[in-house]
């Protein structure tokens, strides 16, 4: 197991360019099976969760190859459908949360899939509802094996999917992104209503009707999606990860530091600039950029009655849930208060003691809620030893490190490698004391 050691409390200054975004790459990367022809995708971080993917694929004897750094081709032509019923699989797959989106692409092209339970971040419950319910409305039937914790999902021998209305439970962005896939080669219309619309989804959307399928309705929460009989290869370019630029904005605040993010898809970023504006950063749109400067204080803004401002997550366009950490410890240095409310993920706010440890103020409501009455910056986190619970929990806290003098250790930094390609050597690039102890 590794670990971080980090010496904190000095300002950073220069630019960073974001990662390719890793919700997308899962999405993307599992949609290469819908097609016997080479797909070339670039832009793909390079990070344990998608690399375990891309493995899944080797085992599936989908030809890779490398074409340069984060650009890859994948061609799928002579699938080994065995491994999904080996006990490798059952390892791999419960490993990898994205790997549930394998399943759209199975039965959309052979008609069945198998899956173990997946894995990923202990954030509370996460529902897979969603995804068998549209599956069963395609006209596929769902069996699960309580015992062994594995899925097993069929169309009925002799016949086909066929398109369907369906309108979710929930706006599920991996749940859409699957029903999806295994729609594109149903028979007849699928109409998706309470569609989740994220800017990854209108990718993989995007892309998918370069392979030959017929969509409307991308962009909306209302898709139709009308069967083809086979999808094409094509290339694909993943979007900048919306999460890493939102750390990069809250480590500029927290560290009083210059930073400059390069690159960034400003149109592709909703609401996220809007929302640290709230909190009292400055920012600016530079071209593609987002221009940081070094700020001594940051203030917190009220609602217009002057009550206390609540951040909290919502389906796209509102605020992605993956901030919200990010969003609680900038809180902390702010000048002013904020409710964080993390509506959709019941555990995700648990790793705020470590924070009230550091010295932050903070008053944890409930397992959805948390009040943070910021220091100022005029009493600064204390340096401490600390476990990551997960990615977004643990980039908070290592940007809570980096904003305390002295030396913190992070352990289970694995967590933090599954989402943040290289950081260590990233921060490194502009002046964070950093090093990764294997």
């Amino acid at each position: 197991m590794a670990k971080f050691e980090i010496r904190g409390g000095q300002p950073l200054k220069g630019e960073i360019t974001p990662q390719g975004a890793k919700n997308e790459a899962l999405q993307i990367l599992c949609a290469t099976l819908l097609t016997d022809q080479p797909v070339r995708i670039k832009n793909i971080p390079d990070i344990r969760d998608i690399n375990r993917l891309i493995e899944i694929l080797g085992s599936l004897n989908v030809k890779i190859t490398k074409n340069a750094k984060g650009d890859f081709t994948f061609q799928a032509a002579d699938v080994n459908i065995d491994y999904l019923k080996s006990k490798e699989f059952r390892k791999d797959g419960a490993a990898l949360r994205g790997s549930i989106m394998l399943i759209g692409p199975f039965l959309a092209r052979y008609g069945f899939a198998f899956m173990p339970k997946p894995g990923g971040d202990k954030i509370g419950r996460r529902r897979l509802d969603t995804h068998f319910e549209g599956f069963e409305r395609l006209g596929a039937e769902f069996i699960y094996d309580a015992e062994n914790y594995f899925f097993k999902i069929e169309v009925p021998k002799g016949e086909k999917m066929k398109g369907s209305y369906m309108l979710l439970e929930e706006a599920s962005v991996t749940g859409t992104a699957n029903i999806i896939m295994a729609a594109v080669l149903a028979e007849g219309t699928t109409e998706i209503y309470n569609a989740a619309c994220e800017p990854y989804i209108q990718q993989l959307c995007n892309m998918l009707v370069r392979m030959g399928a017929k969509i409307d309705g991308i962009g909306s929460n209302r898709l139709f999606i009308h069967g083809v009989e086979k999808l094409n290869g094509t290339e694909h370019t993943i979007l900048p990860d919306m999460i890493e630029i939102g750390s990069w904005i809250g480590l500029a605040a927290m560290t009083k530091s210059e930073i400059t993010i390069k690159n960034v898809g400003w149109e592709h970023l909703g609401i996220i600039p809007d929302v640290f504006k709230k909190m009292g950063i400055q920012l600016e749109k530079r071209q593609d950029d987002i221009y940081i400067p070094a700020q001594e204080e940051y203030e917190i803004q009220t609602f217009i009655d002057g009550s206390i401002l609540t951040i909290a997550d919502a389906p796209w366009p509102g605020f992605t849930p993956d901030l919200l950490s990010i969003i609680l410890v900038i809180a902390t240095q702010a000048k002013g208060s904020v409710l964080v409310h993390q509506k959709m993920f019941e555990s995700r706010l648990f790793f705020v003691d470590k924070l009230i440890d550091m010295g932050a103020q903070i008053i944890l409501c409930d397992p959805h809620r948390a009040t943070v009455i910021g220091l100022n910056q005029q009493t600064n986190l204390r340096a401490m030893t600390m476990t990551s619970p997960d990615i977004r929990a643990g980039i908070a806290l290592l940007i809570a490190a980096l904003s305390a003098k002295g030396k913190s250790v992070i352990h289970n930094i694995e967590q933090i490698d599954r989402g943040y390609e290289n950081i260590d050597e990233r921060l490194r690039s502009i002046g964070a004391d950093i090093q990764r102890i294997e």
